[in-house]
């Protein structure tokens, strides 16, 4: 076996697989859960009084500098100790760093949820998703799930492999720190648009080029190459940058629409629709959005594998 082989493309298939058929651990130590300890110790102590946007775009930029370092220092001492060890943790780390299959699961629990009640699917979709559910309607709940669905495509799988392929495990961690920082701090709201607006920004960069990548896969697996027009029609009407790119992708493969009025933090956000057909979504096109996520994933597994062997 050659060393690509034993410390790359080995642990990218195993700790692709355990994520396939485990998902997240819900009775182990997960780093995510140390990377949201990290900011939020900074957020008590720095977003507070003046130069809030100084002290949190360096902050921000320590955060994912220091877990780079620390990932690629604890690979090089496992190395030293044993190779096994370095194969081992590069494992692991693949295997935490990806959230393919646990997201799967629980857009799958909204949809049955929602169909029990429509209180049972608020409380569902609010596992998942950061906006108030309380009011939502039936036809919302649905949307707001596989809204979420697709930009997770990006941001949990497609972007940790993609900076996995760049700079490896040390890359993979520092994108998941990024995005850690975006979801618990780059916020538009009083106490964070200055406190969070290096890490909004760092993360736009970080997932500009995974964005467009999902959004072509997506396409390719789901055979609606064709639609790519739809996806730069709609993609440009979307509040983020990035999250356009998979959601328009989806919306075109399953003919509907998504975006609408929803509630975040307390403000109303009108987001633009995103699609031309408001028809009703059912469980069947929950079902053909896990295939096409799942197959998506696959994918990517399989470019990287391939770009690995021949360069």
């Amino acid at each position: 076996m050659d060393i690509i082989t034993l410390y790359i493309i080995l642990p990218l298939l195993l700790g692709w697989l355990m994520d396939l058929s485990l998902g997240d651990p819900e009775h182990l130590p997960h780093p995510i859960v140390w990377f949201g300890k990290l900011i939020a110790w900074g957020d008590k102590r720095l977003n507070q009084q003046s130069n809030r946007l100084i002290k949190g775009g360096l902050y921000s930029t320590f955060l994912i500098l220091f877990v780079f370092a620390l990932t690629w220092g604890i690979l090089l001492l496992a190395n030293r100790i044993h190779p096994l060890l370095a194969i081992t943790i590069n494992t692991l780390g693949i295997f935490f760093f990806l959230a393919g299959k646990t997201l799967r699961r629980e857009v799958k629990m909204v949809f049955d949820a929602v169909d029990q009640s429509v209180e049972d699917g608020r409380k569902q979709l609010s596992r998942i998703v950061g906006r108030d559910t309380s009011q939502l309607s039936p036809q919302q709940i649905r949307i707001g799930a596989l809204e979420t669905l697709a930009e997770n495509l990006s941001d949990g799988v497609v972007a940790p492999l993609f900076w996995f392929l760049i700079f490896g495990l040390p890359g993979m961690a520092a994108y998941k720190m990024i995005n850690t920082l975006d979801s618990m701090i780059a916020y538009k709201n009083d106490k964070y648009k200055d406190f969070g607006c290096w890490a909004a920004h760092i993360d736009d960069i970080a997932n500009y080029i995974p964005a467009r990548l999902t959004a072509i896969l997506m396409l390719l697996v789901s055979g609606n190459l064709k639609k790519y027009s739809f996806v730069r029609k709609y993609c440009k009407l979307h509040l983020s940058p990035n999250s356009g790119y998979p959601e328009s992708a989806l919306a075109g493969i399953l003919d509907c629409r998504f975006g609408g009025p929803n509630i975040y933090y307390g403000k109303v956000v009108d987001k633009p629709y995103i699609g031309d057909n408001p028809r009703e979504l059912t469980l069947q096109d929950a079902q053909k959005a896990i295939r096409v996520n799942l197959y998506t994933e696959a994918l990517m597994v399989i470019l990287l594998i391939a770009v690995f062997i021949v360069l």
